[in-house]
Order: C-alpha cells, then structure tokens, then sequence
C-alpha cells in the first residue's frame, strides 16, 4: 500500500491505495465522487475528465499515486453556494446533455479548454472535444453550451 496526499475540490484526501490504483477509482471509491464517470477505461471517452492542477486529465489514464501533492477538481467542485458553475448552466438552458453520461466530462473539458481559449471557435470546440464521446447527442448543442459558458465565464 502507497499513501497518496493530495487536495480534492478544495478539502484534503488521504488515504492508503495500491500502487496501481487508478485515479478515476481513487475519487469513486475512496472518496466517494461518482460524478466522475468509468466509461471506456481506456482514455478514449473522456468521461472520467477531472482537472489536476488546473489541467484537464482523464483520470482513467492516471495513476492515483501521480496526483500525489496536486490539486484536483472535480464535477463536484464546481458550484458553489448551491449555484452551477456558468459552464454546467449553459449545459443545461442550451439542452447539450441527454442521458448525462458524458456530461461532466465534458463541462470539465469546455472549462479547461475556455481557460486557455476565452473565446473559442465552434472548430476550436469540436478539436478540444474530440477525445470526449457522447453517444446520445449530436455535437450541436454541446458547442452552443461551450460558447455560452464561455461568455458566462468571461462576463463573470
């Protein structure tokens, strides 16, 4: 057993994890933070997407004992006082989710990508969201939401 530090939306997690525990089942089952979602388990879905010092990680692909030390958000992490981040609120008034599977992967990867880019492109939205899969929805409504958040974000 390996212990692993680290501050997970804004409160410190310790705990004792095999070496190879993967930093997706890190947060589902030591910290009980399902909103981070198993989907592939191999990077390819995007749904387990979490921030880890700021940057948009897969934590499917990311062993918990790599975090060790780093900060890390969650879905969880986003609102605060009760009220959505502005990026989950465009999700949700531009109707880009269905079943919402993929949903917090993506919010987490249009905030990441709205960190870097304030005001992206639809084209620079579909590259940055390649490597998240939704199998509901077309791609449509996910852009006008990363669009809308980002405006939200910058207005904010």
């Amino acid at each position: 057993m390996t212990t692993v530090s680290m501050t997970v939306n804004g409160g410190k997690a310790t705990a004792d994890v095999e070496p190879r525990t993967l930093l997706v089942d890190f947060l589902r089952e030591h910290l009980r933070l399902t909103g981070t979602h198993v989907g592939c388990d191999t990077g390819h879905c995007g749904a387990c997407v979490v921030h880890v010092d700021g940057n948009s990680v897969k934590s499917c692909s990311m062993l918990a004992v790599q975090a060790d030390g780093a900060r890390l958000t969650t879905i969880e992490g986003l609102a605060t006082n009760e009220q959505l981040h502005p990026m989950q609120e465009a999700f949700r008034l531009n109707h880009a989710l269905q079943c919402g599977f993929c949903t917090p992967g993506m919010v987490m990867s249009a905030i990441d990508l709205v960190g870097r880019v304030p005001d992206p492109s639809d084209a620079e939205i579909r590259a940055w969201l390649d490597g998240n899969l939704c199998r509901c929805t077309g791609y449509h409504n996910i852009v006008v939401a990363v669009k809308a958040g980002a405006m939200a974000m910058r207005d904010r």
